[in-house]
């Protein structure tokens, strides 16, 4: 009997709903030309969940997330909920699911497609071929370390977080990225700020310890700030990078510009299992909501991660990502990823016609 695989979809805000109806055909297209069986259902998450409902992560669609193989989610966000205190706005519904799903493994590349060479703002031979894999731990770290708040101290205001990372957990991420590192280049670059945070002396100990299991890989260290320099100056010496929370959430924006657009990025969260949720990596745009004016690429791209990772499905990814790369190099842009100077190949597209414009090509390969 054909397994069936539960897909959530969690459309989320802003122009999540627009860029997740555009990759879910997408989604269950491939799915029947390369035999995945899926069963889809969705839920709310983040501000319009607290619209609904009051909580940015409803135990309705927790308890959806927990029962799925795959959550593939489009955005949470808006100015409309900043003013909320920070455990209750909508991001902490995303953070939520990192945690309750137990998603330690953010994977975030930054592949440039050879048609959008002139979109970095790096000259084209420093980004051309570019294809760099972030792996960011994801449910540690400063983001979930207590205790964190704001006291009064002396009477003025203090505000307060942990930065705390436990050997298992710099261990288990290391070992992700020493296994991505194997099937790609061989190259290893773990990041830290070891001369200045003890938390990152030990993680460069941890990681150091775990490199004789890898001999194939060649491990090197590298302070976040000369991170940050190197990924602009000379991105191309990158193969996998590992890194900690914070400072991957913040490399791996740096290292989205070097391909052109946040549009263009997919990620992964994995758990131990394979478990993952897959995202754009930009945010809910709400300035173009409902404009159809949104790339799509980065969650049709995510899509293809959820095939190749947790569904062991890479034909569908490869079918996906040839897909998008032949309809950018038939000039197809939406106005993230358009070039400055206007040009007779390229043609402006929104957010339906560019999604229409992939499955049209990946139904058609090799018919």
């Amino acid at each position: 009997m054909t397994e069936v695989h539960k897909i959530l979809v969690l459309p989320g805000d802003g122009i999540g709903p627009e860029v997740v109806a555009v990759a879910q055909t997408v989604m269950v297209a491939a799915a029947a030309r390369f035999g995945v069986a899926l069963a889809i259902d969705s839920a709310l998450v983040g501000g319009c969940a607290i619209d609904a409902t009051g909580q940015a992560l409803p135990a309705a669609t927790l308890a959806k997330a927990k029962a799925a193989r795959a959550v593939l989610l489009g955005a949470v966000g808006g100015p409309r909920w900043d003013d909320l205190p920070t455990l209750e706005r909508p991001e902490r519904g995303l953070l939520g699911l990192r945690s309750e799903l137990e998603l330690f493994a953010n994977l975030r590349p930054a592949l440039l497609f050879e048609p959008l060479a002139h979109a970095s703002s790096l000259k084209a031979e420093l980004v051309a071929g570019l294809d760099i894999l972030i792996v960011r731990e994801l449910t540690g770290g400063i983001y979930f370390g207590e205790p964190r708040g704001i006291e009064v101290v002396n009477n003025e205001r203090r505000g307060f977080n942990t930065y705390v990372y436990s050997e298992h957990e710099i261990e288990r991420i290391a070992r992700v990225a020493f296994e991505l590192a194997r099937k790609r280049g061989g190259r290893l670059c773990s990041v830290d700020k070891a001369n200045v945070l003890e938390v990152t002396q030990l993680w460069r100990e941890v990681v150091t310890a775990v490199a004789p299991d890898y001999p194939e890989v060649a491990l090197s260290h590298m302070y976040v700030d000369n991170a940050g320099m190197q990924l602009v100056r000379e991105p191309k010496q990158f193969d996998v990078i590992v890194t900690g929370n914070m400072f991957g959430d913040i490399l791996s924006d740096v290292a989205a510009m070097l391909t052109g657009s946040l549009g263009m990025l997919p990620s992964a969260s994995l758990a131990a299992d394979g478990t993952g949720l897959f995202e754009p990596v930009h945010g809910s745009a709400p300035d173009i909501t409902g404009q159809d004016k949104a790339n799509p690429l980065a969650t049709i791209l995510s899509v293809a991660m959820l095939f190749r990772y947790s569904l062991a499905a890479p034909a569908a990814a490869v079918a996906i990502e040839s897909a998008v790369n032949q309809a950018l190099a038939e000039g197809l842009r939406t106005t993230d990823i358009e070039p400055v100077e206007s040009a007779a190949d390229i043609q402006r597209v929104g957010t339906r016609a560019m999604g229409a414009r992939v499955l049209e090509i990946m139904e058609a390969q090799d018919a």
